[in-house]
């Protein structure tokens, strides 16, 4: 599930990602690893048609169920962090304590940025902070907020697409098996790969690592029956 906040903070600006690469990737891997559920159960020796089309149905059904439970638990963090952030506000607005005031701002800062700031920067932000007037008490949701509830929708349930391609276009269950699964190889070596370019790893372990994780996940989930 998505935690980022893409959407406008208290003071009404708005961020330009709804979902930075690391959340992208999860949301794509989330993805194959559900569909992958229903292709790696998939007997394809032994699989006519009605079977490859009932495993289909489950897997995009499954996927399109799942992105809608996405997309409103998107909405959710944004209205959670966006509420806490009015809540962080108000409490700046009203107290008197300078060092309450500091941790105030830390908390709403990332840990290296906070721990770099001197007290006087504190200040600096505290009257910048004290010049915007106390948001709304109802939050609210905004036109920007649906557009990436629907973005994160899309990313789930369109990740499972490029696995169930083979499925849709080939007559021979077995084939189509060994291409799915090898496309979704690639995708999660992709991801791997563009996540470690993003995080400063090293991308050509990192795809070979996602790769393995994926193939694991997916395992203990058809063990366990999912």
């Amino acid at each position: 599930m998505t935690s980022a906040d893409p959407s406008a903070s208290p003071t009404g600006e708005k961020s330009r990602l709804v979902l930075d690469p690391t959340e992208r990737f999860s949301e794509i891997l989330f993805g194959l690893i559900m569909v992958l559920t229903f292709t790696g159960s998939l007997s394809a020796a032994e699989s006519g048609r009605n079977e490859v089309r009932t495993m289909l149905i489950g897997a995009l059904g499954c996927n399109l169920a799942w992105g809608i439970i996405d997309a409103i638990f998107y909405l959710m963090n944004v209205l959670g962090y966006r509420g806490h952030g009015a809540v962080a506000l108000r409490r700046l607005h009203h107290t008197t304590d300078p060092s309450e005031a500091r941790a105030i701002i830390a908390e709403a800062l990332p840990p290296v940025l906070a721990a770099a700031l001197e007290p006087e920067d504190f200040a600096r932000l505290r009257a910048r902070l004290a010049t915007i007037p106390d948001p709304a008490s109802r939050v609210p949701i905004h036109r920007d907020d649906l557009r990436g509830a629907l973005a994160v929708f899309l990313l789930v349930f369109l990740s499972t697409f490029p696995v169930v391609i083979p499925f849709l276009v080939m007559s021979d269950a077995m084939l189509a098996l060994r291409v799915s699964n090898g496309i979704a190889i690639l995708l999660l070596f992709g991801g791997g790969y563009a996540l470690a370019r993003y995080s400063g790893f090293h991308p050509w372990k990192t795809g070979l690592t996602m790769v393995a994780i994926g193939v694991a996940l997916v395992a203990i989930t058809i063990a366990l029956g999912g």
